[in-house]
């Protein structure tokens, strides 16, 4: 578990590197991974959500743990997968955010029971209900703690990379409202990394006095994101304090409802919308050189319209001693309606809201092949344009050279379809089950099963034919031609 570090008051809002670290000291909210969080991530990936499985940026920690719980072949995954189609969402993130606010809803293991009341459970967890004892069973049957425990290696380095960032967005968000402390008493601010999510996911709760983000693999740390879920956990309950004298500003409001970009949340929510604005303003006055008035002008287009006001009003704050929790009603007080109006009346509206694009990951570099993998290529070549004998002597000679076994495996397949070719059955069965032997990959292992069947069938041992068939299909990274083929196998014997 890593702590993050708070920070004491300061007397200027802008601070260098030196004086931060003078001032660093321990903060309640930590920056770590969850086992419940971890449970429920696995138990959905076990049911089925592949949401970007594709994507090399996923952590290998995810397929590693999908592997290892496949392999079990559990009751409560059989219940689960029930479970997860009853409540399939068509949108992929929207059927992630459900299990995430689950997650977070949790006290955690072994019993996976609410630590809210019944009535403050969110509307989208109560559509879960009976999640909870499905997800007891499989924490005990899956053996979590145990996957747990071999996945934190891998999850205390994730968590590292984040580590610096992290502090240095909290350090510079407290100097910036000069806090005596990262909160109040009783609040939590906490990060979860979990490598069990589709990548390139930032979520965020706030349940009560609880604020979460939850982090999921990503080429780079997601360091802005943190920071945006962190003043909204310290701006937040300032903003409601001053409800009453918001009032003045809503009329703001109306030039929102113009907005296309902005979420109908923030039009039907003034607090929502001025909070918001709050929050873009800070940003703003934290970014360097021209990037301030930009990220004033992409808040307007957007429809955040208070956002310059309060902005302007922030750089009168920085010339003065108070904290901006004392400062908040001059701030609100210095929003000059008329030239809002006036401002707004300018402001050109977005058509579609931004979208936050995490920077793709750098593709896998090349394999460096082995002598005895440069051969299996070559020979695969020569297969393939019909050289037998030059495919023959290219498979030997990877025989020969050390390699693992799949490599091996490979080779032999590839010996066993020229005597297949050469209509020599008996080689080509002999070469197939070596095959098998050689722990082969899937690709290779299910051809292998596919292609004994057809020769059980040529030889008029049709039960045997069947059992092959079968166990191509059982092979679980079996491409979809030898799906069809198996399947056609057992319908009816494979004839030349």
């Amino acid at each position: 578990m890593v702590r993050l570090l708070a920070f004491t008051a300061l007397p200027a809002a802008l601070v260098c590197p030196a004086l931060l670290q003078a001032q660093q000291q321990p903060l309640e909210g930590q920056l770590d991974g969850s086992r419940t969080l971890f449970t429920v991530l696995a138990a959905i990936n076990a049911a089925g959500y592949d949401a970007n499985l594709d994507s090399n940026a996923n952590s290998p920690v995810r397929m590693q743990i999908r592997e290892a719980i496949a392999q079990k072949h559990l009751n409560s995954v059989e219940a689960l997968k029930k479970f997860f189609a009853h409540h399939h969402q068509e949108d992929p993130e929207t059927e992630f955010s459900q299990y995430i606010s689950f997650a977070l809803s949790l006290q955690g293991p072994p019993d996976f029971q609410f630590w809210m009341p019944p009535q403050e459970i969110p509307p989208d967890v109560r559509k879960l209900d009976g999640l909870n004892e499905l997800m007891a069973s499989f924490y005990r049957e899956a053996g979590i703690e145990d996957l747990w425990k071999q996945s934190r290696p891998e999850l205390n380095r994730v968590i590292e990379a984040y580590h610096a960032g992290a502090i240095q967005a909290l350090l510079e968000a407290n100097a910036y409202l000069r806090n005596p402390t990262s909160g109040i008493r009783g609040r939590r601010f906490q990060i979860y990394v979990d490598l069990l999510g589709p990548p390139n996911q930032i979520q965020t709760r706030s349940y009560k006095d609880n604020y979460f983000v939850v982090l999921t693999p990503s080429p780079e740390p997601q360091i802005d994101q943190v920071r945006h879920a962190y003043l909204h956990y310290l701006l937040d309950p300032l903003s409601l304090r001053y409800f009453e004298q918001w009032g003045r500003d809503k009329a703001l409001a109306d030039f929102a409802q113009a907005a296309p970009a902005l979420d109908e949340a923030y039009k039907n929510d003034f607090m929502l919308l001025a909070t918001e604005c709050v929050i873009k303003a800070v940003e703003s006055r934290l970014a360097r050189g021209a990037k301030k008035q930009e990220l004033v002008n992409q808040a307007l287009s957007q429809g955040f319209v208070i956002t310059a006001a309060l902005a302007d009003g922030l750089a009168l704050y920085e010339k003065q001693p108070e904290s901006l929790r004392n400062y908040f009603p001059d701030l609100l007080g210095q929003i000059d309606l008329e030239r809002e109006d006036r401002r707004l009346q300018k402001v050109e509206f977005a058509k579609e809201a931004p979208v936050h694009k995490a920077k793709d990951a750098p593709p896998p570099p090349a394999p460096v092949l082995s002598a005895s993998a440069k051969n299996l290529a070559e020979a695969e070549d020569l297969y393939t344009n019909r050289n037998l004998t030059a495919a023959r002597a290219s498979y030997q000679k990877a025989l020969e050279q050390p390699a693992g076994n799949p490599v091996h495996a490979r080779a032999y397949y590839g010996l066993a379809r020229i005597a297949a070719l050469d209509h020599d059955p008996e080689l080509a069965e002999k070469l197939f089950q070596k095959t098998l032997e050689m722990s082969p990959d899937d690709e290779t292992k299910s051809w292998a099963y596919l292609y004994l069947g057809r020769l059980s069938d040529a030889s008029g041992e049709r039960e045997q034919a069947e059992k092959h068939y079968r166990s191509a299909l059982a092979v679980r990274g079996a491409p979809e031609q030898v799906k069809v083929a198996a399947q056609k196998g057992l319908a009816q014997p494979f004839q030349r």
